[in-house]
């Protein structure tokens, strides 16, 4: 099994970010990352790309950290309410999902996705609840998350 070393262009998943020099298989490098300008063969000529590739990656590693902290700033002042049908004695019927959390807040501004919920298991009661983001590896906020019944909570 022949191995290759190679300069990334830009972030792999599971392999690296952009400027890592990684040592692949040579049949990944030949066929899927040379081909698609993912990433170049390690040359004496490719090692001087190392440099602004490495000073790219931190001018983008300091954007999306700001970015992150920003949004951390908004989410953290707001509360989502969220309506479910309930029965008697207020049940839920299912539960509050990530995708739900997640549309409530695409429809205030916020960009966020399923990989940002840290730990989150499904709410399954009425009542306030805090849910963690993680928006960067360095960032994370609480939201908080009201689970509301749309209709009157009735008693047996």
């Amino acid at each position: 099994m022949a191995h290759t070393e190679i300069l990334l262009l830009e972030k792999i998943d599971n392999l690296g970010l952009e400027g890592d020099v990684v040592k692949v298989r040579s049949g990944f490098a030949r066929n899927f990352l040379l081909p698609r300008k993912k990433a170049v063969p390690l040359n004496l000529s490719n090692k001087k790309r190392l440099d602004s590739l490495m000073m790219a990656r931190a001018a983008r590693e300091s954007d999306e950290l700001r970015n992150a902290q920003e949004v951390a700033g908004k989410i953290e002042g707001i509360s989502l309410a969220i309506a479910v049908k309930t029965g008697s004695g207020g049940k839920l019927f299912g539960s509050v999902t990530s995708q739900q959390i997640i549309d409530k807040l695409n429809d205030q501004g916020f960009v966020v996705d399923k990989r940002h919920f840290n730990n989150f298991s499904a709410i399954k009661k009425l009542g306030q609840t805090k849910v963690q983001l993680q928006l960067h590896s360095e960032v994370g906020v609480d939201l908080s998350v009201e689970v509301v019944s749309e209709n009157p909570i009735e008693t047996e």
